[in-house]
């Protein structure tokens, strides 16, 4: 609230008439992140763009240049993250062109050995059940998880100490079966 004495503030110049001055600060960076003049100056124009599209969340009277430099380095961020995850799907594609189709995973569990059936069978069920879901049904820690109705690092010792049950089961079966 201002009182008599108090005179307003005078209104700072808008973000877009200050903007100029920082382009030249902007595409050094941008160069220096992207080591592609191409790239950099497309970073730019993508921090240009969001830096006017939320211009209501700059406040005015603070450090402009701090603040573009922070949209920059969140659009490169942002960027980076997107190309790394069109690379990992773009990877999957080449060993299955059709792998975005699937709707669900093929039954591994069909094509197991007898050998590997009894000796997945041979652990006890909680490890039998955590093996299934994560490795034979290509499920999520999380989501085994939440159906076993038992915590993420339960999930990841049973895990562990049932493959190392396996390994050790189908290591020995065979000197058993040679033996018999």
């Amino acid at each position: 609230m201002l009182t008599q004495t108090q005179s307003p503030v005078p209104p700072t110049p808008r973000l877009r008439d200050e903007l100029l001055q920082h382009l030249p600060a902007l595409r050094a960076r941008a160069l220096k992140l992207c080591l592609d003049a191409s790239d950099a100056s497309d970073l730019v124009q993508d921090t240009v763009e969001r830096a006017l599209r939320f211009e209501s969340s700059y406040t005015p009277g603070t450090n402009l240049r701090a603040w573009l430099n922070q949209v920059l380095f969140s659009v490169f961020i942002t960027g980076r993250r997107r190309a790394r995850r069109e690379k990992r799907a773009l990877g999957s594609l080449t060993h299955d062109p059709c792998a975005w189709t699937h709707t669900e995973p093929a039954r591994v569990l069909a094509s197991l050995s007898r050998h590997t059936e009894r000796a997945l069978s041979s652990l006890p069920p909680s490890f039998q059940a955590v093996v299934k879901l994560v490795d034979l049904d290509e499920r999520s820690y999380k989501d085994a998880a939440e159906l076993l109705e038992v915590p993420i690092g339960t999930v990841m010792s049973r895990l562990f100490r049932a493959r190392r049950l396996l390994r050790e089961t189908l290591e020995q079966q065979p000197a058993a079966l040679q033996a018999a």
